[in-house]
C-alpha cells in the first residue's frame, strides 16, 4: 500500500507521530473517569504524541454522559459510540476508523493490563520491526496469577488456534495491542466477528496480509473476579473461531472482500498526505469504510 513508514525512536517520548488510544467501554461507569484520567497520565508520563478515543458500545449506566464530562477537562479526549450494544469488536472497529495517528492502541476500560505499558509494546515494536505487538499473559516474561482452570483454558485455546491458522502467537485475547494504522484500515473493513473472536479474526486477516506480529509481556493487576467461563461461552467462542477457518480456507471470504477494500483504499491514499483542503480523515474512514 506504500503507507509504512518507519520507526526509527525506541522511546515514545522521542517520536513525533500522534499515537491513538482506543477504550472500549460497556457499562463501565464506576471505572470510566479513572480509566481516563490514569490513562491519560501514562501518556503524559510516556512523553507520548497521543489522542484518548473513549468508545462507548451501547451502555445503559450512562458511561457515555459520565466521559464526556470527564472528557472536557482534558484536550486529547474524545468520546465517541453507538446507542446499541453491538458488541467490543464492533466498538474497535469504530474506535479504528476514527482514530488519526499512525499508530493505534487498543487497551480495556478496567486497566487490569495498564495502559503505562504501551511503551514494552513500542519498545518491542521498534526492535523487531513488525506491524503489530500483543500484550501476552502467556509470554514467559508476564506477570500475573492466573487460575489454573483458565490456565488449562488458554493453553487448549492457543492449541486449536495454532493448529488450524499457525498464528505465531500464543495470546490472542489479551486486550492491550499496538497497531500500525495502516493494518487496521486494510483489515477492519474485512471482518464480521463483533463479539466473541473479534480479536482472533483480526490478528488471522493480518497475518494473512503479510504483516508481522510479535508478543510483549505483560503485568496484570486484576481488579475483578475472573469471570467464570460457562459451556455457552465456549460454544460460542468456538463457533466463532470455526467460522473464521471455514471463512478463511474453504470460502475464501476475505480475500473476496479484500480486492474491494484494498482499492477502496487506494482512492483513499490522498488523504494520507497534509492537504488543507481534503475531507477529515474520520468522515472518510467512517463514510466509506464502515459502509
Amino acid at each position: 500500500m506504500g503507507l509504512r513508514q518507519p520507526l526509527s525512536a525506541d522511546r515514545l517520548s522521542a517520536r513525533d507521530g500522534l499515537i491513538s488510544v482506543v477504550v472500549p467501554a460497556y457499562n463501565e461507569a464506576p471505572r470510566i473517569v479513572r480509566c481516563i484520567q490514569e490513562t491519560a497520565a501514562a501518556m503524559d508520563a510516556l512523553g507520548a504524541n497521543y489522542e484518548l478515543l473513549v468508545v462507548d458500545d451501547g451502555s445503559d449506566d450512562g458511561t457515555a454522559s459520565i466521559a464526556r464530562q470527564a472528557a472536557k477537562k482534558l484536550a486529547r479526549v474524545r468520546v465517541i459510540g453507538s446507542e446499541v450494544n453491538l458488541g467490543k469488536g464492533s466498538a474497535l472497529a469504530r474506535g479504528a476508523y476514527c482514530a488519526l495517528g499512525d499508530l493505534v492502541l487498543f487497551t480495556d476500560a478496567d486497566l487490569e493490563v495498564h495502559p503505562r505499558q504501551l511503551e514494552l509494546l513500542y519498545e518491542a515494536m521498534v526492535r523487531e520491526g513488525v506491524d503489530v505487538v500483543i500484550g501476552s499473559k502467556m509470554h514467559r516474561d508476564a506477570k500475573i496469577e492466573y487460575p489454573l482452570k483458565r490456565r488449562i483454558i488458554s493453553l487448549a485455546y492457543y492449541g486449536v488456534v495454532r493448529t488450524l491458522f499457525h498464528l505465531p502467537v500464543k495470546d490472542t485475547q489479551t486486550g492491550l495491542k499496538l497497531y500500525r494504522r495502516e493494518v487496521l484500515l486494510r483489515v477492519m473493513p474485512r471482518l464480521l466477528v463483533k463479539r466473541y473472536a473479534h480479536d482472533l479474526e483480526l490478528l488471522v486477516n493480518a497475518h494473512r496480509l503479510g504483516y508481522t506480529i510479535a508478543e510483549a509481556p505483560v503485568v496484570v493487576t486484576r481488579e475483578r473476579g475472573y469471570n467464570r467461563i460457562g459451556l455457552r461461552d465456549v460454544f460460542h467462542v468456538s463457533l466463532d473461531t470455526a467460522a473464521i477457518w471455514w471463512r478463511t480456507y474453504i470460502l475464501r471470504y476475505y480475500d473476496r472482500v479484500g480486492i474491494g477494500v484494498d482499492a477502496l483504499l487506494e482512492r483513499m491514499r490522498p488523504f494520507e498526505l497534509p492537504d488543507e483542503a481534503a475531507p477529515e480523515p474520520e468522515a472518510v474512514a467512517a463514510e466509506e469504510l464502515a459502509s
